[in-house]
């Protein structure tokens, strides 16, 4: 048994499932500040939401942008997965929106839409921990939105070395 299981064993809050959306493009990410209506007012997050019974992390994701923002999403890979304090179980997804696309807050669930640098996110102070967390993990690399992984060989023969 690892540490996560153990601590979600010892959780007193059922186990839940959530689905991220990470939208990236430009050098900033689709962000969205939540509705003073909704679990984490006025938080600034990801967009994204509860997995329903029997639904995919890809379904939930199409399902809750749509929701959100009225855009049509798809979900490319699966970036990171991590669990709250409040058990829910975080699935963070790549996603790509249609190229036309404008997204517009529907405002009992999102208040405002932003594009934000990791910059910009991490200096948020109203930021969702589970958010700040995943962008330290990008900044760490530990996390890699580009499709492909650059290991030392191919670093080297970039750089000339």
């Amino acid at each position: 048994m690892n540490l996560e299981d153990d601590q979600a064993n010892r959780n007193p809050y059922p186990r839940r499932r959530g689905a991220v959306g990470v939208v990236y493009s430009g050098g900033r990410f689709l962000v969205i500040r939540r509705s003073a209506s909704v679990v984490a007012p006025l938080k600034y997050c990801f967009p994204g939401g509860a997995i329903e019974p029997g639904e995919s992390e890809e379904v939930a994701l199409i399902r809750e942008l749509q929701e959100e923002l009225a855009v049509q999403a798809t979900p490319l890979r699966r970036l990171w997965c991590s669990v709250t304090p409040w058990n829910v179980e975080l699935c963070w997804w790549l996603v790509q929106l249609s190229p036309d696309c404008q997204p517009t807050p529907n405002p009992a669930e999102v208040e405002t839409v932003h594009w934000l640098t990791s910059k910009e996110m991490l200096e948020l102070p109203e930021l969702l921990e589970s958010n700040r967390a995943f962008m330290k993990a990008v900044a760490t690399g530990e996390i890699r939105l580009d499709d492909e992984p650059q290991n030392s060989t191919t670093a080297d023969l970039q750089s000339g070395d």
